[in-house]
C-alpha cells in the first residue's frame, strides 16, 4: 500500500483514497541505526516539566496547519477557514466562548499551509491557489484581513495565456499555463531573504513566486514520481522537497543560474514522506515518514549531499509533522501523541511524550516562552484531526 499525504475526508483530489494509508502506518525503517535507544542518554522530564496549558476551539473540521507571528497564532482547517488567536491571552483562564469570533478569512478550499511574511499572510489551498492576505493592524490587539491576490495572479496568468509555449498538458484534452497548480498546494516555505515563496503540490511540481509581486517566476515540473507532500528552505538557499515517492530532493540555484536545478536525491525512507524541518542554522535536516520513523541528515560537503545520522523511533503510527526549536525537535503522529527530543551535538533523547489529542496530530508550531536560572521554558502547538488546537508548556532544566 502506498502512502500519500494526510487524510482528507472532503479531498476531491485524484490522491483521496491513497491519503487514506499516510494513516496505516507502514512497514518500519530497520535499514537506519536509531538515535534514541542508547539507555545512557535518555532523560524524561518529569510530569511536572509538561502539561497542556489550553484547548483551543473553534474549527469545525480538522486542523491542517499552524503557524506563529509576533501575538498571535494562526490556524488553518480544512472548513476553509483560518482563525486567529492573541498569544498572550493562551491560559487556562480563557474564555473559550470568545474564540468563536476569529475568523480570519475563509478561501475556497481546504487550507494545507501557512506562512506570514511581515503585513501578509499566505495561505496554501486544497482548490489549487494560493492566496495572499493583507494583516492591518487596526489596534494593538485587534487585526483586520483582507484578501490582496490569489496566486497564479489575472496579469501572470494573461501574460502566459498568449504564447504555446506556456502551455503544459494536465490531462489528455486539457491544458493549462505552467504558472498553474493542477492539484492540490501542499506546503509553502519562504527563502531565508524573503524575497521568495515555494510551493509545492500532488500534481508534484515545485514553483517559485517572487513575495515584493506575487509573479511565478519558476516551476519544476516533474520534480517527484508522485505527490510532494513537504518543503523546507535552508538559510544557505538550498530546497528541500518531500514527497510520497518516498524521495527528498535538494535543489539549488547556482549562482548565475536563472533556474533552479536538482543536486542531490535522498533516499532511506521505505514509505511516503509527510513532513520535513531544519535545524536552526541548517545544518541537519529532520524528515518524517509512514514509516513511523524521523530520520536526521547531515550536511556532507558543499555539492548538496546529506549524510544520515540515524533515525529516531518511539512513534507507533505514521509522522504527519515536524517543528524545530532551539535544540529541540518536536513530531506529531497518527499515534494521537507528540514526543519532544533533545539534540545534543549527535545524540538525542526523547524528554516527553505529549499525550492529548483524541485524532491524529497534523501540525505543530513552537517558540521559545521564556528562561529563568534553573529551566528554558517552550510553547508548543499542536493541531489534530479531533478538531482542537492544544498548547502545551514543557520547562526543560538547563543542566539536562
Amino acid at each position: 500500500m502506498q502512502c500519500h499525504s494526510v487524510y482528507d475526508s472532503q479531498s476531491q483530489s485524484n490522491h483521496h483514497q491513497s491519503n487514506l494509508a499516510s494513516l496505516c502506518s507502514q512497514p518500519g525503517l530497520l535499514s537506519v541505526p536509531s538515535l534514541s535507544s542508547q539507555p545512557h542518554h535518555q532523560f524524561f522530564l518529569s510530569n511536572t516539566d509538561h502539561h497542556c496549558l489550553t484547548t483551543l476551539k473553534g474549527h469545525s473540521s480538522y486542523i491542517s496547519s499552524l503557524t506563529l507571528a509576533g501575538k498571535f497564532l494562526y490556524g488553518g482547517s480544512s472548513d476553509k477557514e483560518i482563525r486567529s488567536w492573541k498569544r498572550n491571552h493562551l491560559d487556562s483562564e480563557l474564555d473559550h466562548e470568545n474564540l468563536c469570533y476569529n475568523v480570519v478569512a475563509v478561501g475556497k478550499g481546504a487550507v494545507k499551509s501557512l506562512v506570514v511574511l511581515a503585513d501578509k499572510l499566505f495561505s496554501a489551498h486544497q482548490d489549487h491557489k494560493i492566496r495572499v492576505w493583507k494583516i492591518s493592524n487596526q489596534e494593538p490587539d485587534q487585526q483586520k484581513y483582507t484578501h490582496l491576490a490569489t496566486l497564479p495572479t489575472l496579469g501572470d496568468r494573461a501574460l502566459k495565456i498568449l504564447l504555446p509555449k506556456n502551455q503544459v498538458q494536465i490531462r489528455r484534452h486539457k491544458t493549462c499555463t505552467w504558472v498553474h497548480h493542477v492539484d492540490t498546494v501542499s506546503a509553502l516555505a519562504l527563502s531565508k531573504d524573503e524575497s521568495l515563496l515555494y510551493s509545492v503540490s500532488w500534481d508534484r511540481t515545485l514553483k517559485i513566486w517572487r513575495t515584493s509581486d506575487f509573479k511565478c517566476l519558476e516551476s519544476v515540473s516533474s520534480a517527484h514520481d508522485d505527490a510532494i507532500n513537504a518543503v523546507a528552505a535552508s538559510s544557505d538557499g538550498d530546497v528541500y522537497t518531500g514527497s510520497a515517492d518516498r524521495k527528498i530532493k535538494v535543489w539549488r540555484k547556482s549562482s548565475g543560474e536563472k533556474k533552479h536545478s536538482l543536486v542531490a536525491t535522498l533516499e532511506k525512507h521505505n514509505s511516503g514522506i509527510n513532513a520535513l524541518a531544519l535545524s536552526t542554522d541548517g545544518s541537519i535536516l529532520y524528515s518524517g515518514a509512514c514509516d513511523r520513523s524521523i530520520v536526521v541528515w547531515a550536511k556532507d560537503g558543499a555539492d548538496g549531499g546529506m549524510m544520515v545520522l540515524g533515525a529516531l523511533r518511539g512513534h507507533t503510527e505514521s509522522i504527519l509533522c515536524l517543528v524545530v526549536v532551539s535544540d529541540l525537535v518536536c513530531s506529531g503522529s497518527a499515534d494521537k501523541t507528540i514526543r519532544v527530543w533533545r539534540r545534543v551535538e549527535r545524540n538525542y533523547s526523547c524528554l516527553a511524550v505529549l499525550e492529548g489529542h483524541k485524532g491524529p496530530v497534523k501540525c505543530l508550531s513552537a517558540t521559545i516562552d521564556g528562561h529563568n536560572p534553573s529551566h528554558t521554558s517552550y510553547l508548543i502547538y499542536s493541531g489534530s484531526l479531533d478538531c482542537d488546537i492544544k498548547v502545551w508548556q514543557v520547562n526543560v532544566p538547563i543542566d539536562l
